[in-house]
């Protein structure tokens, strides 16, 4: 991926002192550069990896989907905190990951913890086990659940 960037910016580079120009413009490289992804999609099979933009647009689904769980568990929360009385059950419940990475891991437990509502409070030694409090056992455990394959996925996509 890095490889293909950098042949990338070669390629707008080279553009730009090609083009007969005064003064260089950053229009001329951004037009190499453009001209460059297209010579880069075309050619991508023969690097033996998969064309480096692919990975670019996968982190940031992962982006905007944190963002969309992000804003949907904290309107959760805020139902239960506006609520008159408080009726929740706190409760802690294990969640067996498929990740195997350490950063695909570490990214898993930061996306939950960030999001409202579920803590990851330990991973185990192996890295495939998450102990995750959650603010209302019996409502949230779904959720949360639902989005640990969510953000399971992308991060899949992007790490493989």
């Amino acid at each position: 991926m890095l490889g293909q960037f950098i042949l990338n910016l070669f390629i707008a580079l080279l553009w730009l002192l090609l083009v007969d120009e005064p003064i260089p413009q950053i229009t001329t490289f951004f037009t190499g550069f453009v001209v460059g992804i297209g010579i880069l999609y075309v050619m991508h099979r023969f690097f033996g990896t998969q064309f480096y933009l692919r990975r670019v647009a996968k982190i940031i689904y992962l982006i905007f989907l944190f963002i969309k769980e992000l804003i949907s568990s904290s309107y959760s929360v805020m139902g239960y905190i506006l609520k008159p009385k408080l009726e929740i059950t706190p409760g802690i419940f294990t969640y067996k990951t498929s990740l195997k990475g350490e950063w695909e891991v570490t990214t898993l437990a930061l996306l939950l913890t960030l999001t409202p509502g579920s803590v990851v409070m330990e991973v185990s030694e192996e890295g495939n086990l998450f102990y995750i409090h959650a603010m209302d056992i019996e409502q949230s455990k779904e959720e949360v659940i639902r989005s640990i394959g969510k953000f399971e996925k992308a991060i899949l996509e992007v790490t493989r």
